[in-house]
């Protein structure tokens, strides 16, 4: 009996199952036709950009959302997203939260966000997880998250628990304005 088909299929199946919540590098969501993609300026009291994400805020403490403030979106935005990701991770990039449909007039989610307070829905997570799970890498390793928000012009049709990739794709055709602020983090 030849065992190697077998292998290579078992190992298949174990990098695909040890990769659920990795994505591979897509299309980056597009902006309307015409319009000029603006900047948003994202900031947290909890952290300092490039700095270190404080433990409350990963797998290692209470693992809620921090704080975030960003600038005013462009006229016409009429939603807002967030997305978190790791791009270090071993299986390409992990997603923590993925969050659409906030109020264009909400300029900051406090700590441990209540997003239907704000208007919003939460989608899937990379842990197979509705909401926020914070930055968990492997130990010994520091890796950089990614805390981007989206100014859109229109709501997006994506339900709530929808994947970040249903979000992203929902997203096409429809970005304002965009800014990001990055923490590290390690055991």
């Amino acid at each position: 009996m030849n065992t190697i088909p077998w292998l290579a299929v078992a190992l298949a199946l174990l990098s695909t199952a040890a990769c659920d919540g990795c994505r591979s590098a897509s299309s980056h969501p597009s902006t309307p036709p015409g319009v000029s993609l603006s900047s948003l300026t994202v900031t947290s009291r909890a952290f300092a950009s490039d700095g270190q994400i404080p433990v409350d805020y990963t797998c290692d403490g209470a693992d809620k959302s921090p704080p975030l403030t960003w600038s005013a979106p462009p006229a016409g935005t009429k939603a807002l997203a967030v997305l978190v990701d790791d791009p270090d991770a071993p299986g390409g990039d992990f997603t923590h939260w993925v969050a659409f449909n906030v109020r264009p007039d909400v300029l900051s989610l406090g700590e441990a966000a209540d997003m239907a307070a704000d208007g919003g829905a939460e989608g899937t997570n990379g842990f197979g997880r509705i909401g926020y799970s914070g930055p968990c890498p492997p130990r010994m390793e520091e890796h950089r998250y990614f805390f981007r928000v989206f100014a859109l012009n229109a709501p997006l049709a994506a339900q709530p628990g929808a994947t970040r990739d249903a979000v992203e794709a929902a997203m096409h055709g429809h970005v304002l304005a965009e800014g990001s602020l990055m923490g590290v983090f390690s055991h």
